[in-house]
């Protein structure tokens, strides 16, 4: 593995302290006003060549294997030197435009072989890696997509990637094991003009493993999307970004690993699977290496708050460098903030650090968030108007009220618009429409497949206004601050009424303590021509111990209790009945790379009886 070359680091220069100060509400900065070598560059390729000369010796990235002390650490020229080396083994054996699948491990390797495609002009393919010895639908679903020339990966994986790629019948470059390939020939590589138009990777989407789809993101869609990401962030090159999440995710590629690189700051990686069994290993790694710029799903942050509210927050954790908490992937609850908040404050955290945002493979990344340092916008909103399309604000709580989580303003050179998405007439604010999207950041379509690209990425508005992207998201606005309320394909009509299935899963998960927070499912089943309520919901690992050693000793699984609740409360919060209930185990509910809740793929799952649940009533 490339862990022997690179430079180790004990820990990282203390740049936090010039970024730690509490700023008032102001309008985010135009990318105009962004200064930075990347400025003049076309593509991400050269701002890395940029960067390497001005500042050769500086850390770029570094590796927390353990999620604690660095295991790895390039500087940005010697990660310019791999990618290089990298680059011209590919232009001598694939051509530009060739899609090259890359399957890592967690570590840098990814990294000096994502620049290696930019480089070389080939297009990139991120991917889950497999499982050793296990054939993954996903990769093989990938792969007949995007026909790739060949896989890239380390040496430990070349055996498994020869046999895959003999069963797809892939083409003929074979696997390229990059971790070998030394730095030295660096110097072999051929430096080529890149079309900034030109396709630089693939990003597939979450969602069925049947019909994958990948998102065409041209080298033009990645310069854009950083520079917003920087100007509504404020990153500069101080920036310390820490993060956890894989970097074939979105936000776990442009975010944590592309952004601090494109501003000249570092990137520090964690594994995904560490962070998953010691979830607080990741606030620990911020404490400890000072990092200004950390998030992830809401799951994230609610997973270390009930750790910190259960355990105690660890000794000595100190936050206070944290500017940027940004939050988004999946619905942001405003409990859960809170509770992070609460929970950390005396590690030194401030509500003003949270960042909610909004975005997708789609646009790249980011199409709303900011402006920085202020508490999140969290107004009081009446459940029974938002059913009705109608986003109306209540001053004071009750049962017929909920607070929703602002996720910020669009972001610059891009507009967001709430479209009717029968009619296509733009929404008055406070009106709930579909989301749409325009701007340099949006993609050019999705992969072999004009007719999706047709549907999603080329829509106007009844006065011609476009094109744009629609999202497929429900939400409003209000004074510039978008809400998203939910997805149309996820909206629930039961006898007549509207029903939002975040909504139902809020109330599911705090009817009983024995259900596990952010891991139910709710959707519809058609039973004698009408549609039902069917929800799937995890159960407390603390409970499933329970259950394991033989539960109150009756040898029945107490569940009666939990079960009569879940229909209890959902009737009286929401006025229907629960026709079905699947009680899973602790990981039950299908989820993405990222913790998503893949509700189109439990209701499928249960619809064919493959849904393994510990009891259904």
């Amino acid at each position: 593995m490339g862990s022997s070359h690179g430079r180790q680091v004990d820990r990282l220069p203390d740049r936090a302290s010039g970024l730690c100060r509490r700023a008032e509400v102001h309008r985010v900065k135009e990318p105009a006003a962004v200064s930075g070598l990347q400025v003049g560059a076309s593509d991400l390729g050269e701002v890395l060549r940029l960067r390497s000369e001005a500042h050769g010796d500086r850390l770029a990235c570094a590796f927390l294997r353990d999620g604690v002390d660095i295991a790895d650490s390039w500087t940005y020229g010697e990660l310019d030197a791999r990618a290089r080396a990298i680059a011209a083994r590919l232009q001598g054996q694939f051509a530009p435009g060739d899609r090259l699948v890359l399957l890592y491990p967690p570590g840098l390797d990814f990294v000096a072989a994502f620049f290696g495609c930019l480089y070389a002009g080939m297009i990139a393919v991120p991917a889950y890696p497999p499982r050793r010895g296990k054939e993954d639908v996903r990769i093989v679903a990938l792969a007949h997509d995007c026909r790739p020339a060949g896989f890239l990966s380390v040496a430990a994986g070349v055996e498994d990637l020869e046999v895959l790629q003999t069963a797809l019948g892939a083409g003929e470059g074979g696997v390229v094991a990059t971790d070998v390939i030394g730095a030295d020939h660096a110097g072999d590589f051929n430096l080529r003009a890149i079309d900034p138009g030109a396709v630089a990777f693939l990003q597939y989407t979450s969602g069925s493993t049947a019909a994958p789809k990948g998102v065409m993101v041209t080298h033009a869609n990645m310069m854009a999307n950083e520079f917003a990401i920087q100007a509504v962030m404020e990153h500069d090159e101080s920036l310390v970004a820490l993060g956890w999440l894989p970097v074939f995710h979105d936000m776990g590629l442009l975010g944590n690993l592309l952004q601090p690189l494109f501003v000249g700051g570092s990137s520090i990686l964690i594994p995904p699977l560490t962070f998953l069994k010691r979830p607080l290993c990741w606030l620990e790694a911020v404490s400890k290496y000072g990092a200004t710029s950390s998030g992830g799903p809401n799951f994230a942050f609610d997973l270390c708050a009930r750790l910190a509210e259960a355990q105690g927050v660890p000794k000595g954790l100190d936050l206070s460098s944290w500017t940027v908490a940004y939050v988004g992937a999946e619905p942001v609850r405003p409990d859960t903030l809170r509770r992070f908040a609460a929970a950390f404050k005396g590690a030194g955290f401030r509500s003003e650090a949270y960042f909610p945002c909004y975005g997708m493979a789609e646009s790249t990344l980011i199409a709303t968030g900011g402006p920085k340092a202020r508490p999140p916008v969290l107004p009081r909103i009446s459940t029974r108007a938002l059913l009705e399309g109608r986003g109306e604000t209540r001053r004071l709580p009750g049962p017929g009220s909920r607070r929703i989580t602002g996720c910020g303003h669009a972001v610059p050179q891009h507009t967001v618009l709430v479209v009717d998405p029968e009619t296509r007439e733009p929404s008055a604010d406070g009106s709930v429409g579909e989301i749409w999207i325009s701007g340099p950041s949006v993609a050019i379509g999705y992969y072999r497949n004009p007719e999706a690209t047709e549907e999603i990425f080329a829509v106007r508005t009844t006065d011609g206004r476009g094109p744009f992207l629609r999202t497929g998201d429900l939400g409003f606005a209000r004074d510039g601050e978008f809400f998203i309320t939910g997805r149309l394909k996820d909206m629930l009509v039961i006898r007549g009424q509207n029903h939002y299935p975040s909504d139902i899963e809020l109330t599911v998960e705090g009817a009983h303590p024995g259900l596990q927070p952010n891991a139910s499912a709710a959707f519809s089943t058609e039973v004698d021509g009408a549609e039902r309520l069917v929800v799937a919901v995890e159960i407390s690992r603390m409970l499933y111990q329970q259950l394991a050693r033989g539960g109150d000793g009756s040898g029945e699984l107490p569940l009666d209790e939990l079960v009569a609740a879940v229909r209890e409360k959902v009737m009286e919060i929401h006025e229907i009945p629960v026709h079905q209930l699947a009680i899973l185990k602790p990981g039950g509910v299908p989820r993405t790379s990222s913790g998503k809740i893949r509700r189109a793929e439990c209701r499928r799952l249960h619809g064919e009886r493959k849904l393994t649940a510990l009891a259904v009533a």
